[in-house]
C-alpha cells in the first residue's frame, strides 16, 4: 500500500486525534473503563502510535476476558512491520488496551488470516497469537509512565524480524516444492490479503514458507553462522537492557516512594506546628486580656490608697470604728444609710419577735409595731436597690473611661 500524501496524512492525524477525544470524554453508561487520571496518557499514546505507525489504527472494540468478562476497550488494529532476510513483511495485529493500562502492559494479539499460521513453539507467541507478557522483554519490564505504544511496537518488531511467528499456510495440494517457496519475497494470489499486509513499496509478498526441512531443504545452508550468532547475540543484549531499565525504574519508583511518604511526614509536622503555634498565640491573647485586667485592677487599689492615706494615719493615733470607713461621695453615703436602717429595723423586729414569745408587750401592740417597721424596712430597701444600681452604672462608665489609658 503506498503512503499517504501528506495532505491525507494531516487529515488522518485529524481523525484519530478526534475520534480519540470523542471515545474518551464519553460519560455514562457509554464511557470507557479507564480512569480518569490517565485517560489523557491513553489519547496520547494512541495518537503517538498513528503516527509512528500509520498501519495501526485506534478504535474501539468489545473485549472478552478469560473468565468470561466482556468490556468495551479501546485497541490498534493493523499490522506491525517486520524485516526478514531483506524483505518487509506485515504481521496483523490488535493491540489491546486494557482496563489497567497505561498502569499495565497493553494486550498483543496476532491475527492471522486464513492464508497464514502461528510458528508452533514461537518463544514470544502462543499458539492463540497472545504474545506472552512472560517473553517479551519490554512487555515484562513495563513501567508507567515511561513506557508507551510506540517502543512496544518498536521492540516487537525488531523480536519478531529476528523470529517470524507467523508463516504462510502450506499448499498439500502441492506434491513438491514451489517455486515461490524461494527465499526472495513473490506475491499472493488473493488480493484481499495483499492490500492490508502485503509489502508497504512493490508488489505484495507472502510469510516465510513453515519452518520445516521438506519445505526448503536448500535454505539452512545459506544461513550464514555469523549472522545467526550476530542476532542472538543482539537479541540476549536487548533482554538484558531491558531487564536493567526494569531494576532501575523499580528502584527509582521505590526510593520515590520514600521520598513522598518522607514528604506526606512532613506536612503533618507542619500542619502540628501550625496548630501548635495558633493555640500558642491565642493564649498569649488570653494572658494580656489578663495583665490588662490586673493592672486596671492595680490602679485603683493604688488610688484607692492613696486617697485613704490620711485616714490610715488618723488610724495609728486612735480614731473611732465608725469614723474608719467614709464615704467617698453622696451615693456611697445614702447606700450606707439605707443599708444600716436596713439593719436596724431587721434587729429591731427581731427584739419584738422576743419579746412577744416572753409575754412582755401584748400581741396587739407587737402586731401595730412590726406593721409600722416593716413598712420602713420596705421604703429603705427599694432606695437602696436603686442606689446601688446607679453605683453600679458609675462603675462600669469609669472603667470604660480608663481602658484606653490601659490600652496605649
Amino acid at each position: 500500500m503506498a503512503p499517504y500524501p501528506p495532505s491525507s496524512a494531516t487529515a488522518a492525524a485529524q481523525h484519530v486525534q478526534q475520534f480519540l477525544t470523542t471515545a474518551l470524554s464519553q460519560r455514562g453508561p457509554a464511557a470507557l473503563p479507564y480512569a480518569e487520571d490517565v485517560k489523557w496518557h491513553i489519547r496520547q499514546h494512541l495518537v503517538a502510535l498513528a503516527e509512528a505507525f500509520s498501519s495501526l489504527r485506534p478504535r474501539t472494540a468489545t473485549f472478552t476476558h478469560n473468565d468470561g468478562r466482556s468490556a468495551h476497550l479501546l485497541q490498534a488494529e493493523g499490522t506491525i512491520p517486520i524485516s526478514f532476510r531483506g524483505a518487509v513483511y506485515h504481521l496483523p495485529a490488535s493491540i489491546w488496551l486494557l482496563e489497567s493500562y497505561p498502569r499495565r502492559p497493553p494486550a498483543v494479539y496476532l491475527t492471522p488470516t486464513r492464508d497464514m499460521l502461528v510458528k508452533p513453539g514461537h518463544p514470544l507467541v502462543d499458539p492463540s497469537g497472545l504474545v506472552r507478557e512472560d517473553a517479551a522483554p519490554y512487555v515484562r519490564s513495563w513501567v508507567f509512565p515511561a513506557s508507551n505504544l510506540v517502543d512496544l511496537v518498536r521492540s516487537l518488531s525488531h523480536l519478531f524480524g529476528l523470529d517470524p511467528p507467523l508463516y504462510t499456510r502450506p499448499n498439500h495440494a502441492t506434491t513438491s516444492p514451489s517455486p515461490s517457496l524461494s527465499p526472495s519475497p513473490s506475491p499472493l494470489p488473493s488480493s484481499s490479503f495483499s492490500s492490508p499486509y502485503g509489502v508497504g513499496v512493490g508488489s505484495p509478498s507472502r510469510f516465510p514458507p513453515p519452518p520445516s526441512s521438506q519445505a526448503y531443504p536448500h535454505l539452512r545452508p545459506t544461513e550464514d553462522p555469523a549472522e545467526v550468532f550476530r542476532r542472538n547475540a543482539v537479541a540476549k543484549i536487548l533482554d538484558a537492557v531491558h531487564t536493567d531499565m526494569g531494576a532501575m525504574r523499580r528502584a527509582q519508583e521505590a526510593e520515590m516512594e520514600g521520598l513522598f511518604s518522607t514528604q506526606a511526614e512532613l506536612r503533618r509536622r507542619e500542619e502540628e506546628l501550625t496548630h501548635g503555634l495558633r493555640e500558642m498565640v491565642e493564649e498569649k491573647e488570653g494572658l494580656e486580656q489578663q495583665l490588662q485586667l490586673v493592672l486596671m485592677n492595680t490602679d485603683l487599689l493604688e488610688g484607692w490608697a492613696r486617697e485613704n492615706e490620711g485616714l490610715r494615719r488618723r488610724c495609728h493615733d486612735g480614731v473611732d470604728v465608725d469614723d474608719v470607713f467614709e464615704p467617698v461621695d453622696a451615693l456611697s453615703r445614702q447606700m450606707q444609710e439605707c443599708t444600716a436602717a436596713d439593719l436596724a429595723t431587721e434587729d429591731t423586729i427581731y427584739a419584738l419577735d422576743k419579746a412577744v414569745q416572753e409575754g412582755a408587750i401584748p400581741f396587739d401592740s407587737y402586731l401595730k409595731n412590726i406593721r409600722a417597721l416593716s413598712r420602713e424596712q420596705f421604703f429603705h430597701r427599694a432606695l437602696a436597690a436603686k442606689v446601688r444600681a446607679t453605683l453600679v452604672q458609675a462603675q462600669v462608665t469609669s472603667m470604660a473611661a480608663r481602658v484606653p489609658h490601659y490600652a496605649s
